[in-house]
């Protein structure tokens, strides 16, 4: 399956990088399709956020903005005629994270790369022409939506801005494409090799565990957390791993990150391992805090270190194509952790 070879791909190239560069189905976000999309007969309607949006024919030229939509079509062998420059996580100076460029190289594609730096280049993603434009995972406004929708048919995000899984990413934007059933087998495929591999890591099923930011050492007076509405959070819970009380307790669904007063910390110890984009000289920072180095997680050091930038931080952000490309990896960190609990 394609799948299958743009992982392999994408996985040799990991091999190369630096780690320290860096179960169930999930209840949020579950889109509503028309009848005809489950059979990629046209017209198709999807409902998303902003209402809903009609797609007349099946789309040749097709668009994606904001995080991993382009990983959709390219694992289902379809090229987008653009999509947006990649500001985090490259190494290698093409504006592509690693797996997405594996799938374009393998189809020999040239997409255009629009620079979203200062929000969204409507000129230039008009200038691709496209039949629809792919935004499942986004943070788009309603303003933005309007402006999009001026060039093509445009998908947003079924419920809340940036927590779309990456199951409802696969589903929606395969719908938008008229591969309803091709998504069907690729997140079937996805969630075979989560199975695998959870299974080889029995060590850490049940763990509780957060995922945290800890890049900004210089105020250490809060602690903030992504939701488990978040898919980086989420995808935790495919390894295997259970939410705590503490983050189920605190945090807002209808928002993606949480924090709370350093003074509150006591109420994280039952994280058993922390998640944390941040270096060790981050963490290092929270040892040495008197409030932040009380969390349990930081004094066993059950911390997986997935550092400030870089594919593999990158990755903690799931998608079709960086789910198999950085998946042995991070649950290899993760059992690390998971020695250290006590």
């Amino acid at each position: 399956m394609r799948l299958k070879r743009f992982a392999a791909a994408a996985i040799a190239a990991a091999l190369m990088t630096s780690l320290a560069a860096c179960a169930s189905d999930s209840p949020n976000n579950t889109e509503e399709t028309s009848g005809a999309a489950s059979d990629g007969e046209f017209p198709i309607t999807i409902e998303h956020a902003f209402g809903e949006t009609v797609i007349p024919e099946k789309p040749e030229n097709v668009a994606t903005i904001a995080w991993s939509n382009q990983d959709v079509p390219l694992a289902l062998g379809v090229s987008p005629v653009g999509f947006p420059a990649a500001s985090w996580g490259v190494e290698d100076g093409s504006g592509m994270l690693e797996w997405t460029k594996a799938a374009v190289d393998e189809l020999g594609a040239e997409p255009v790369l629009f620079d979203e730096t200062d929000g969204l280049d409507f000129d230039a993603i008009a200038n691709t022409q496209p039949d629809v434009i792919l935004a499942a995972y986004s943070g788009i406004t309603e303003e933005e939506y309007n402006t999009l929708s001026q060039i093509a048919p445009t998908v947003a995000y079924p419920e809340i801005a940036w927590t779309t899984t990456w199951r409802d990413v696969i589903k929606v934007n395969s719908t938008a494409l008229g591969m309803a059933q091709e998504g069907e087998a690729l997140a079937a495929d996805l969630e075979d090799l989560l199975a695998e591999k959870r299974a080889e890591h029995p060590d850490i099923e049940g763990l509780t565990a957060g995922f945290f930011y800890g890049g900004d050492a210089t105020d250490l007076s809060t602690v903030g957390f992504y939701n488990t509405s978040d898919p980086r959070s989420a995808y935790l819970e495919d390894l295997g791993l259970a939410v705590p009380e503490s983050i189920a307790a605190t945090q807002d669904q209808s928002q993606f990150y949480t924090s709370i007063s350093a003074e509150n910390v006591d109420q994280l110890n039952d994280v058993d391992i922390i998640v944390f984009y941040g270096d060790q000289a981050a963490l290092d920072a929270w040892k040495a805090d008197p409030l932040l180095s009380q969390i349990r997680a930081v004094q066993n050091d059950s911390v997986v270190l997935l550092g400030t930038d870089g594919a593999f931080a990158a990755s903690a952000s799931p998608s079709p194509l960086s789910i198999p490309a950085y998946l042995d990896d991070y649950l290899t960190l993760i059992s690390e952790a998971a020695a250290k609990v006590q």
